[in-house]
């Protein structure tokens, strides 16, 4: 498959998606309290995302029950929202949202604590979240794929993190999931080479232990082998002629 060069019209069309989805995890973040469950979370994040006229991305993509991926602790991605999960104080919940505006895609997650967390819970947040800026600081036209990937791979290694490799960012655009395929971690080819008006989902998946999971009976959730921690922070970006746009940052500027 190969990669879209989106029209400006379609730019567009991303941009507001990107940006609605910025404002359903500001609202989300905002509800993170111990004694929410994470089907609150879900049932939160789809009424917003209809509000807007929205369609949720995830919901029933692939036959996944949910709008919200709602990941908890040593949960990486993929876990399924219920009544009886309970967040409480000092855990961490990584959500991960879509909506589709107008036909097109943008996609985000974000990591949260709950309450008052460990240091080194907090440190493994910050940590996945710079990765994704030192990730982008590479995506720019002319610059291949592979200059993202080492640029993540080397801020996690640095300081003494896994990386998730079982699971990758993604173009995006029309479909939730198109090419390329974007690892957190270097890879043996340069990749593609980057051209303004591609869309890409950049999404580091970090772990406070190990970089091995395993996937749980639910066929869905994703959790750490050692049950170490784990976060995610993702944005919807596009490639321009300088530096590269996140359409799915908060203008709040606190996410």
């Amino acid at each position: 498959m190969s990669v879209t060069i989106k029209s400006h019209k379609e730019i567009e069309y991303m941009r507001e998606s990107g940006r609605l989805l910025a404002i359903v995890h500001d609202e989300l973040g905002k509800a993170i309290k111990p004694g929410i469950s994470t089907k609150d979370i879900d049932r939160l994040g789809e009424k917003i995302i209809r509000s807007f006229g929205c369609i949720p991305s995830f919901l029933n993509y692939q036959g996944y029950p949910a709008s919200i991926c709602v990941s908890v602790n040593e949960e990486v991605v993929h876990g399924i929202p219920s009544e009886d999960r309970i967040l409480k104080e000092g855990d961490i919940v990584s959500l991960d949202a879509g909506l589709i505006y107008n036909g097109y895609h943008s996609d985000a997650a974000r990591t949260h604590g709950v309450g008052k967390i460990s240091e080194e819970a907090q440190q493994l947040i910050n940590v996945t979240k710079q990765c994704f800026f030192e990730g982008i600081k590479y995506a720019k036209e002319g610059n291949h794929l592979n200059d993202i990937c080492t640029a993540i791979d080397e801020y996690a290694r640095k300081n003494r993190c896994g990386i998730v490799k079982e699971l990758v960012g993604h173009g995006i655009g029309q479909e939730l999931h198109e090419a390329p395929q974007i690892p957190n971690y270097r890879m043996n080819r340069r990749g593609i080479r980057l051209q303004s008006g591609m869309t890409l989902a950049i999404e580091p998946m970090i772990t406070a232990g190990s970089d091995e999971v395993k996937w749980l009976s639910d066929r869905w959730t994703v959790v750490t082998k050692d049950k170490s921690l784990a976060a995610h922070y993702e944005n919807t970006v596009l490639i321009t002629e300088g530096q590269p746009e996140i359409l799915t940052l908060s203008s709040e500027g606190i996410q």
